[in-house]
C-alpha cells in the first residue's frame, strides 16, 4: 500500500505513539508485509524469530517492539505492539467502507453489463466488454479488466484470513489492499477472492476458473491457468503461468508453483514447485506415485 502522499517517519510516530529512531524527516512511502515490501514501506514484526528477516528486507521502516540496533539507511519505529499499529497506519490511509457507504466512485467501461443485483463497493474500475452475473460482491478498490466473466454468486474483495491469538481470543489484520481481475479471465459460480492484505490479490490475464474457488490474501495467480473446482489456495502463494489445478486440490500459504505445472485432483502441496505433474495429498511426481503403486500392489 502506498500511501497518497509521501509522509515522514516523525508524523506515523506521532500517529501511533511509538518512539522512532532515525532522522524526523525520513521518507515513508507507504506500508506493507514482509513479502511485499518495496524502499519506503513500514514493515512490522513483533517476534524476535523474525527480527532479522524484517530488519534485513527490502523495508527501509521497521516496525519493532523492542529497540535494537538500526541498520544502515534505514529507521525504527519502536511499539509496544506492532500488529495493532500497523492495523492504525493502514487503516489512516485507507478508509475501511465495507458497504456501510455507498459512494460509488465507479468507472465502468463501454460495453460492460452488469445485472442489477450485483453488489459493487467504492472506488472499483471495470474495464470494456465485461459480463457479471447476478449476485455478484465486488469489494472495494476492485480493479476487473476488459472481456472479463464473473458468473453469479462470487465475492471479490472479501477480508483477508489473517488473525493473531490475543488475550484468548483472534484479533483480525484489517486488509487494506485490493483483488486485481486482468483481462479476458473468466471467473465461476460462488468462488471467493480475498483481497490483500496491503497489496493485490491477482488473477492473471486470461486465466479461466471454475465454480467454488477460493483463493486467498495477495496470492498471485498467472496468466492461463486453468483451475477446477474446489480448489483451495492460501494466502501469498505466487501460481506462476499456464499452471493447471484439477479438482479439490489445497496448497499451502506462501507457496510458489513453477509455470506450466499440472496439479492433479485432491494433490496437497506444502512446498515449492518445479514445473512437472503432481498427485497425492504431499503433492508427489505423477511417474513416481504410480511406480509406488505398483510395487505395493505386487506385495500381495
Amino acid at each position: 500500500m502506498k500511501f497518497y502522499s509521501p509522509q515522514k517517519l516523525k508524523t506515523i510516530a506521532e500517529l501511533i505513539g511509538a518512539q522512532f529512531i532515525g532522522p524526523e524527516d525520513f521518507p515513508v512511502l507507504g506500508a506493507n508485509e514482509i513479502h511485499m515490501v518495496k524502499p519506503g514501506d513500514i514493515v512490522f514484526v513483533n517476534h524476535p524469530k523474525y527480527y532479522d528477516k524484517a530488519l534485513n528486507s527490502a523495508a527501509t521502516i521497521i516496525l519493532i517492539d523492542k529497540e535494537v540496533e538500526c541498520p544502515e539507511g534505514k529507521a525504527l519505529l519502536i511499539s509496544d505492539d506492532p500488529f495493532r499499529d500497523f492495523n492504525t497506519i493502514n487503516t489512516h490511509f485507507t478508509k475501511i467502507y465495507n458497504f456501510t457507504e455507498e459512494l460509488h466512485d465507479i468507472e465502468i467501461g463501454e460495453g460492460t453489463s452488469i445485472h442489477s443485483s450485483a453488489v459493487i463497493g467504492n472506488n472499483v474500475k471495470i474495464g470494456m466488454n465485461t459480463h457479471i452475473f447476478p449476485n455478484v460482491v465486488i469489494g472495494d478498490r476492485t480493479v476487473i479488466g476488459d472481456n472479463v466473466i464473473i458468473q453469479s454468486g462470487t465475492v471479490l474483495g472479501g477480508d483477508a484470513f489473517y488473525y493473531r491469538k490475543l488475550n484468548g481470543n483472534f484479533d483480525r489484520m484489517i486488509s487494506v489492499g485490493n483483488v486485481v481481475v486482468e483481462n479476458n479471465v473468466e471467473i465461476g459460480n460462488n468462488c471467493t477472492i480475498d483481497r490483500g492484505v496491503t497489496d493485490s490479490t491477482v488473477i492473471g490475464e486470461g486465466s479461466v476458473l471454475d465454480n467454488q474457488i477460493q483463493i486467498g490474501h495477495d496470492t498471485v495467480i498467472g496468466k492461463r491457468c486453468l483451475i477446477a473446482s474446489q480448489v483451495g489456495i492460501a494466502g501469498c502463494c505466487i501460481i506462476e503461468d499456464e499452471v493447471t489445478m484439477w479438482g479439490q486440490v489445497g496448497i499451502a500459504s506462501g507457496l510458489t508453483i513453477e509455470k506450466g505445472t499440472v496439479l492433479l485432483a485432491k494433490a496437497g502441496v506444502n512446498r515449492d514447485l518445479k514445473k512437472g505433474t503432481y498427485i497425492g495429498l504431499f503433492a508427489e511426481d505423477f511417474r513416481t506415485y504410480l511406480k509406488k503403486e505398483v510395487k505395493v500392489r505386487n506385495l500381495k
